[in-house]
């Protein structure tokens, strides 16, 4: 099987943000696809990540400094800047993106932005604040009508205790973005142009005309003021195939339950609490072509209202708490006689037996396609960042993914959709 960025020379210019460990395993992961990788610190990376674990890893050595007497006998910044296939920089810090929109090139890494004809991918990667600012957008607006190609900010904690879009994307979304951008230069995929989260030709946005609806979150099943039933359920998956669907051209309702994650751009979001509020939201939320269950919903709630004032012990030991079946949003939408969406996919979140649940589950529910993941201690606690899925056909025929961000997985079951609704 060919790699797809076999014989690919990739500059990877590693700007001066806690970001640029990540650039590290984006060597890994250009390497892995077939790709050479020549890295450029800036002064600031050199702060984070040393040129020699950078060179370490891509097998060639790491350029620093524009004035290097041996490499500048041989005008050594205009060779960088021609002698690749595309570059790519990551992170793209706030002040990277502010000389690269005008102009400067104080160091060899701007030097070689502004000598370069090569495509260009930047990820960007700063503060919350930094990245909503203003001037930080004017100059990522010049950069994109300058032809520059951009994957991310994802949304998320920072390093510093606040949370927001400008986190650095994956090193294998990087990846991925750079493989689609390659194509589609080159003529070839050019309905993986989505994939970067950035504009392409109208064959690029294989959901256009296509109404999503996506469930996301928990639910929240009050027992008083204070208290409630919940779950682990932190929405990053459902909220990232939100994005995912909105970036290949669909009109989204995201219907969120209680999440901590920022509304995602180009969505319409709904936001409820309960099960029930849930359901009502989505059967509001029709028709749509394709309906993407992917919030874990509380299966019970309290069976009286919730108390008007917080519950208090009197040392009696605690109150015996009755539980009703909540309604199944997934089984009512799926076996819908009007209106149904052409398709309807669930997600089944297990501990044990994962694709034996998965089977018994589609058959139960109706729908056209499951999604399973394990949330075992072993699988990977139900929240985190990366996740493992297998789709389950109403067949019985399981297709399984390797481990990986919740972004990249949200794009291509995005991609798989698209292809499922089309047939």
């Amino acid at each position: 099987m060919s790699l797809p960025l076999a014989r690919r020379r990739i500059l990877l210019v590693i700007g001066g943000g806690i970001a640029a460990y990540k650039s590290l395993d984006l060597i890994r992961r250009l390497r892995e696809r077939g790709a050479s990788v020549c890295p450029v610190l800036t002064a600031g990376a050199q702060e984070f990540v040393t040129p020699l674990a950078a060179a370490a890893l891509a097998g060639e050595r790491a350029h620093t400094d524009l004035f290097d007497r041996a490499n500048e006998a041989e005008i050594g910044h205009i060779k960088l800047a021609r002698q690749a296939d595309a570059v790519v920089v990551a992170p793209a810090t706030a002040d990277l993106m502010a000389r690269m929109a005008n102009g400067h090139a104080p160091d060899l890494a701007c030097t070689i932005l502004l000598a370069t004809t090569l495509p260009i991918l930047i990820a960007p990667a700063m503060n919350v604040k930094m990245w909503a600012h203003p001037a930080t957008q004017r100059n990522l607006n010049t950069l994109k009508g300058d032809g520059v190609r951009v994957v991310g900010p994802n949304a998320g904690p920072m390093a510093e205790p606040e949370s927001g879009a400008g986190r650095m994307a994956e090193p294998t979304e990087i990846a991925d973005a750079l493989v689609a951008m390659l194509d589609e230069a080159s003529g070839s995929k050019p309905g993986l142009g989505f994939l970067a989260g950035r504009p392409g030709p109208q064959e690029a946005k294989p959901l256009a005309g296509r109404r999503v609806l996506v469930t996301s979150g928990p639910t929240h099943e009050p027992i008083d003021p204070v208290r409630y039933i919940a779950n682990r359920s932190s929405g990053r998956q459902g909220h990232a195939i939100a994005t995912a669907a909105a970036q290949a051209g669909a009109a989204v309702t995201l219907v969120s339950g209680p999440v901590s994650l920022p509304d995602p751009t180009g969505v319409d979001v709904v936001h409820v609490e309960t099960a029930r509020e849930m359901l009502s939201a989505v059967e509001a939320a029709l028709p749509a072509d394709i309906a993407i269950f992917a919030a874990a919903v509380a299966d019970w709630r309290p069976e009286v209202e919730a108390a008007a004032k917080k519950i208090k012990k009197d040392g009696s030991g605690p109150a015996p708490l009755a539980l009703a079946e909540n309604p199944d949003i997934l089984a009512t939408i799926a076996k819908r006689s009007e209106g149904r969406p052409s398709l309807v996919v669930g997600f089944a979140a297990e501990t044990d037996s994962v694709l034996d649940h998965a089977r018994a589950k589609i058959a139960r529910k109706g729908c056209d396609l499951i999604v399973a993941n394990d949330v075992s201690a072993e699988g990977g606690v139900m929240g985190g960042a990366e996740n493992t899925v297998h789709l389950i056909s109403r067949d019985g025929s399981v297709e399984s993914w390797p481990r990986a961000a919740k972004e990249e997985v949200a794009r291509r079951l995005v991609a798989r959709f698209a292809e499922l609704a089309e047939g």
